[in-house]
């Protein structure tokens, strides 16, 4: 029996080909399945099972962080050449968002770029296109799927919580400062301060020491804190 494609098998063919074209590619980035960077050019990104409204309400939204927003969904029986797709691409084209097919079992050409978006005259929301590019530049790799769902995410800050997590589990209770010189990052004081996720805890002024659950966070994102 065969099994049924999930969203987020779409993503690894698709994160391929972008990285064979030159991009950085990071799955869910500030509620984007996939974002994609080259210089100055920011891609998104959207993946479903099946071409809906609720998409195309999604890919709407994500202009006004870009230009340069797709959805891709696994490739229809008879490709993009049918009467029906023929319609959808000229929908897709009054909207300004690109069309992907990806066929995650094909052997060949498992990903098929349909549609490009035309330029568009909207303006876009610079604090929006800040935040995406900052949580990319913030995050060290891929730790998550574009189109999984109840999965914790590996955010730029989660991240910075679990390097800070292994500095103090490494060399035991330290100050903000010794924190910072070990490698951090800007964000330290503020993490420890917040405490999230309850990870830490002050035993002096400006010092702190790891808890329990920051310990079985250590365990349960031992593949990403290997790579610190």
């Amino acid at each position: 029996m065969t099994r049924v494609l999930r969203e987020s098998d779409l993503y690894p063919p698709l994160r391929a080909c972008l990285e064979t074209l030159g991009y950085t590619v990071r799955a869910e980035v500030n509620g984007c399945d996939v974002a994609a960077i080259k210089g100055d050019d920011l891609v998104v990104i959207e993946l479903k099972r099946a071409l809906n409204v609720s998409l195309l309400v999604q890919a709407v939204e994500r202009q006004r962080a870009t230009d340069s927003v797709y959805i891709a969904i696994p490739r229809p029986k008879g490709g993009a050449w049918t009467r029906q797709w023929r319609g959808v691409k000229r929908l897709l084209r009054r909207l300004e968002v690109g069309l992907i097919f990806v066929a995650p079992r094909s052997r060949v050409r498992r990903v098929e770029i349909v549609l490009h978006p035309e330029p568009s005259a909207k303006r876009k929301r610079a604090n929006v296109r800040r935040a995406m590019i900052e949580e990319m530049a913030g995050r060290s790799g891929d730790y998550n799927t574009g189109g999984s769902t109840r999965r914790k995410l590996v955010t730029a800050y989660r991240e910075t919580a679990l390097r800070i997590a292994h500095l103090l589990d490494r060399n035991g209770p330290s100050t903000t400062r010794a924190l910072r010189t070990l490698g951090a990052g800007p964000r330290t004081t503020p993490i420890l301060y917040d405490n999230v996720y309850g990870w830490f805890r002050r035993v002096a002024r400006g010092t702190y020491e790891l808890t329990d659950p920051g310990r079985a966070a250590l365990i349960e994102y031992a593949e990403l804190v290997a790579r610190f």
